[in-house]
């Protein structure tokens, strides 16, 4: 930021609000018209500003390191809303903190003064968990404002109890998505328990979400307490809901609008507390239509929908994605990418996405043996998640996506690795997961089709 000189006259908040805000653990401060911030909290001054006071200094100075209003530099300001509406007022920002830029969930508050005109304005400040503005290690990245668009989706409907559901195509992050959601809920301090809903045939499911009793069927030798009982008190995501089987669906109907269950093999009603996030590529609009989901399944999932978007629509995110996504793949090496290279891979559509994108970096980075990817290493990559089958011509395209891909082809590459799916998918350059789903897609294509 712009070095923030002192006001010689500094306004002051009243004492009682200071000694309240005093004791609250988020952080909070107080500012007038001017911008101007009057108090701080210890929470606040512990997270944002632990060597150096900010009292007499902007808020946009302090947090965003503008020198004007948000609002003149590109950002939604909540006072400038405030002054419209007149009442509180909520915004996504990109902070400056002393551990680098995240995501801060804010809440503004006008104070009236005597003639009941907003005099000061009490801001809230809560970090958007598992959210970076710049590259890391973990969590969701990005500052596109489509990206941005999404996370403040997040911070609205996470501290809420409401059922949220994720739609996206694959490799947009839907399991991180849910994380987020969770860890800025009321439930972050207990389990997020994931059902991978593609991964289990109908004889499967239902053991494996309501658990079963000992005896219940052939190999059950002990009780096996199921995932949404282990979810108690957190959350359960319900990964690519839309391959849950048609009668298991009513089954998880009734989970969701009572809480209870039944074990396999036991009559005894059982209940469990649990916020239900689901996640799906599919669309299930078309699979209502077609009689292939519950309708009342779908509106009880999608209480609150939230679109992610491809990372095509995520124009700025990919440099950003990329610096990440190397040091998670490599964390032992300092790679970068060279300017030409990144230029190649902002030219690509990626249908598959982040999870592609990763996986193109990857192979990049073993083709690498310095520091710096170039674009022969990209391209190599790229050729070498495209194996060409024995007697077919190479693409002509830099890459495509797995359902470009035709049954017969899958069939032959399966083969030529004895039926195994999990030599096959890193050959592909994709999970065994998504592999699994795509042969299951076409084989219901072609059933439907004779």
């Amino acid at each position: 930021m712009s070095a923030q000189a002192a006001v010689p006259l500094q306004p002051q908040a009243p004492a009682e609000l200071v000694s309240y805000l005093e004791g609250l653990a988020e952080p909070h401060i107080v500012f007038d018209r001017r911008y101007r911030i009057v108090a701080a909290n210890a929470a606040y001054r512990r997270q944002y500003s632990p060597e150096a006071s900010v009292l007499g200094h902007t808020c946009y100075g302090v947090s965003h390191r503008f020198a004007v209003p948000c609002d003149q530099a590109g950002e939604s300001c909540p006072l400038a809303r405030s002054r419209e509406s007149g009442q509180r007022e909520r915004v996504l920002h990109l902070h400056h903190t002393p551990q680098g830029e995240a995501y801060i969930d804010i809440e503004l508050t006008p104070l009236a003064d005597a003639g009941g005109e907003p005099a000061l304005y009490v801001e809230r400040m809560s970090p958007l968990h598992a959210t970076q503005g710049a590259a890391a290690t973990e969590g969701l990245i990005g500052r596109s404002p489509a990206f941005r668009e999404m996370l403040e989706q997040i911070a609205r409907v996470a501290p809420s109890e409401a059922s949220v559901l994720l739609l996206g195509e694959s490799g947009t992050g839907k399991e991180l998505v849910a994380r987020a959601l969770h860890e800025a809920s009321a439930r972050a301090t207990q389990a997020l328990v994931v059902v991978d809903c593609a991964s289990l045939p109908e004889t499967l499911f239902e053991a494996e979400v309501f658990g079963h009793e000992r005896g219940a069927f052939t190999g059950a030798t002990a009780m096996r307490t199921g995932l949404a009982e282990t979810a108690n008190g957190g959350t359960l995501f319900l990964d690519e809901v839309g391959d849950i089987p048609l009668p298991m669906q009513v089954k998880l109907l009734r989970l969701l609008e009572s809480g209870t269950f039944r074990r396999v093999g036991s009559s005894e009603l059982r209940r469990t507390d649990v916020r239900v996030v689901a996640a799906t590529h599919r669309d299930l609009g078309a699979m209502v239509a077609d009689g292939r989901f519950r309708e009342d399944l779908y509106y009880r999932l999608a209480t609150f929908p939230i679109r992610l978007p491809p990372l095509r629509e995520r124009a700025g995110d990919l440099a950003l994605l990329a610096a990440a996504l190397l040091a998670r793949v490599a964390p032992k090496r300092r790679l970068t990418l060279a300017p030409a290279a990144l230029a190649q891979l902002s030219g690509l559509r990626f249908p598959g996405n982040v999870r592609e994108l990763r996986n193109v970096l990857e192979r990049a980075a073993l083709f690498c043996d310095g520091e710096v990817i170039e674009t022969a290493h990209v391209e190599r990559a790229l050729a070498a998640g495209l194996p060409v089958a024995p007697g077919r011509p190479a693409l002509a395209a830099p890459a495509r996506s797995l359902r470009e891909i035709s049954r017969q082809a899958l069939r032959e590459r399966l083969a030529a690795h004895g039926g195994r799916r999990a030599e096959l998918a890193r050959e592909l350059g994709i999970s065994e997961r998504t592999l699994y789903r795509r042969l299951r897609e076409l084989g219901e294509h072609e059933s439907g089709t004779r």
